[in-house]
């Protein structure tokens, strides 16, 4: 007669960095394994310069990521009116799964000189040159009801086209201002704002958005119609005399903090990620002398899950610090104890009972699947639980549950194994922070016996 001891596994913790999906360093305009930006500049809002490919994703003085982030301007995405560059964006969603990456994407209407102006036939439709307009960060006036109309149009045909894309990772909910970043969306007119939202927040349903940091209007809006996350692009700046509109002012300091409270976004990160950018490069703080650690802390307090060091390398002798931020930055899943039984009949149900610890200070925000395995050298089979782990938020989580032996399960000795799925491929796609993880991705947690009769339980450490 068998026995049915109930295992308790008590995986070990690890302080490896981790390359997950969905947080960490991105790259900007490039993917992995491409050359990054020289000295202390970069490039944005054109097309995507493509490099050869060695098939070597090693990123030289740079993390390792499973984001690239592409910024591109509208005239570039809808370069005739209602023709759209398709092939531009599934060329760089083709290039970031090939890379091992998903794509985040902005669609800035404009940037901030005569090559980054809106589209040349939205210019005529206008009538008018683009400083015609007063209104600092602004080429064309949100107001007039055609922008709404045709660029709120162009961000309606992506979503449909691209809404819940397996490789795309997000979207910038991006509406006016230089770069779309967002300047003046505190003026706009309540039916402007609402038309422009909400081209983003009606097309996208499943791929997250995330929003500027600008005003309450805006953002209130946004999270009326969404669970919409943040970014804003200047993180580190702490210096207070770099802005001519304003001496002893700094982002970091003086507005993030303010206004993260003042636009209703500071709970935003338990439902839709925060997502930052470097203020210049990472070397650019190095240079001036900022204290990285203080950056790296401030970020972790707002939750951050993912970082834009604008593809430019970071100081080597920075490492450490770096490594201790990737090893918060988004979520970092754990698994802490799991609890079977020794032994299950065919047909029986293999009840378990599992304590999970989040390490990191944000959740995952795409619904992985936790799947069990029972595999031995004649026998694979695999078990999809009904955990969602979007709603592991940094501390303890519990998921207790069960899976159903098949009646036909062959006899015998059987690894108890597990992971946390892609679910468009299939495969393992999350590493814990645990040891024990095997060369397909899978846990090992110990042995179950698939047998006829069982003892009364008791307990295995």
């Amino acid at each position: 007669m068998g026995t049915s001891k109930i295992i308790n596994a008590r995986p070990t913790l690890i302080d490896d960095v981790l390359t997950n999906p969905g947080i960490g360093f991105m790259t900007f305009q490039r993917f992995n394994g491409d050359k990054l930006n020289e000295g202390t500049g970069w490039t944005e809002g054109f097309p995507i310069v493509y490099q050869d490919f060695d098939g070597n994703l090693e990123n030289e003085n740079h993390p390792a990521t499973t984001i690239a982030y592409f910024r591109i301007y509208w005239r570039y995405v809808e370069p005739e009116k209602g023709k759209f560059n398709w092939e531009m964006i599934d060329h760089a969603l083709a290039t970031a799964r090939q890379r091992k990456q998903t794509l985040m994407l902005r669609i800035a209407p404009y940037g901030a000189n005569e090559r980054e102006d809106v589209p040349a036939w939205y210019r005529e439709i206008l009538g008018k040159p683009a400083d015609t307009f007063t209104l600092a960060g602004w080429m064309a006036d949100p107001e007039d009801p055609t922008y709404a109309e045709y660029f709120g149009g162009c961000i309606r045909a992506i979503g449909q086209r691209y809404d819940g894309h397996p490789d795309m990772e997000s979207v910038d909910l991006s509406i006016v201002g230089s770069w779309g970043e967002g300047v003046g969306s505190n003026q706009l007119s309540q039916p402007t704002r609402e038309a422009l939202v909400s081209a983003y927040t009606d097309s996208f349903k499943e791929t997250p958005l995330i929003m500027l940091l600008t005003d309450r209007k805006t953002n209130g809006y946004g999270l009326s119609q969404a669970n919409v996350g943040w970014r804003v692009d200047c993180l580190g700046d702490v210096c207070g005399n770099a802005w001519d509109f304003a001496k002893d002012w700094s982002h970091m300091h003086d507005y993030y903090p303010q206004t993260l409270i003042r636009s209703g976004m500071q709970d935003a990160w338990k439902k839709a990620p925060v997502s930052l950018e470097v203020c210049w490069v990472v070397q650019h703080w190095k240079d001036k002398g900022w204290d990285v650690d203080y950056i790296i802390d401030q970020s972790l307090k707002w939750h951050i899950s993912s970082f834009n060091a604008k593809s430019s390398p970071i100081p080597k002798e920075w490492e450490p610090h770096i490594n201790r931020w990737l090893n918060k930055m988004g979520y970092r899943l754990a698994l802490r104890k799991f609890s079977f039984p020794a032994a299950v009949k065919p047909g029986g149900k293999l009840a378990f009972a599992s304590w999970w610890e989040n390490l990191g200070v944000a959740p995952c925000y795409k619904n992985f699947p936790l799947a069990l395995r029972l595999r031995n050298e004649q026998t694979n089979e695999q078990f999809m639980t009904n955990a969602d782990i979007r709603d592991w938020m940094p501390g303890d989580s519990l998921f207790d549950s069960a899976i159903w032996i098949p009646a036909n399960m062959p006899l015998g000795h059987y690894q108890l194994e597990l992971a946390i799925l892609n679910r468009h491929t299939g495969q393992p796609a999350i590493q814990l922070g645990n040891t024990g993880r095997q060369p397909d991705g899978w846990y090992a947690l110990g042995s179950v016996e698939v047998q006829l009769e069982l003892d009364s339980p008791d307990v295995v450490e």
